[in-house]
């Protein structure tokens, strides 16, 4: 099976992604990338790991009131470790309007382990994202003088890595053992 969104993977996941498992990819709306994590080994269990807290009534992880989520993907296997998502880098917002302070940064101890409502802590990980921002239309704003796209952090990305990871919204769901889908993070970036 072959991605069927017409989005490309955002471009930090684009060599952990697989579409094999079609379940995970029925009712794909129009402006929605998803793919399903696999490590360098073909794997696709893992643990989850993160910095941020755990907001309890819906089990989601959210940042701290000191910096953005920091979560990966660890294969039980390899232990291969895969950044599904940093909260100061991926999306509209770190690329456009957020900027961090360096320990803001560097302070984000990715020490805590996500363990569903049934107590399972190895998931498949499906991720989903969403464009909103028509970057066609917008290109001529967002373009310097060169026609280069320059983030608020002053890299340099091209109109094709825009498209990929200036997505608007980011959701995480994992799949447990026991075939139990969780949504374990959602954001809005824009």
């Amino acid at each position: 099976m072959i991605n069927k969104s017409k989005f490309s993977a955002p471009s930090h996941l684009s060599k952990y992604v697989c579409y094999m498992h079609s379940p995970y990819f029925q009712d794909l709306i129009d402006i929605e990338w998803r793919g399903q994590i696999q490590s360098s080994t073909q794997s696709k269990q893992f643990k989850i790991k993160y910095y941020g807290e755990l907001y309890d009534e819906y089990q989601l992880i959210c940042a701290t009131d000191f910096a953005p989520e920091l979560i990966y993907a660890v294969d039980i296997e390899s232990n291969e470790e895969i950044l599904l998502f940093d909260g100061a880098q991926h999306g509209y917002d770190p690329m456009f309007c957020d900027e961090f302070t360096p320990e803001q940064l560097t302070q984000r101890p990715v020490i805590h382990q996500f363990i569903d409502q049934d107590q399972q802590d190895i998931f498949e990980v499906i991720i989903k994202v969403y464009h909103n921002i028509d970057y066609d239309e917008e290109m001529e704003s967002l373009s310097n003088t060169a026609g280069e796209i320059e983030l608020i952090s002053g890299k340099i990305i091209s109109a094709d890595q825009l498209k990929a990871d200036g997505f608007d919204f980011i959701q995480i769901n994992v799949m447990n053992s026991l075939g139990h889908e969780y949504s374990i993070f959602e954001r809005e970036l824009a």
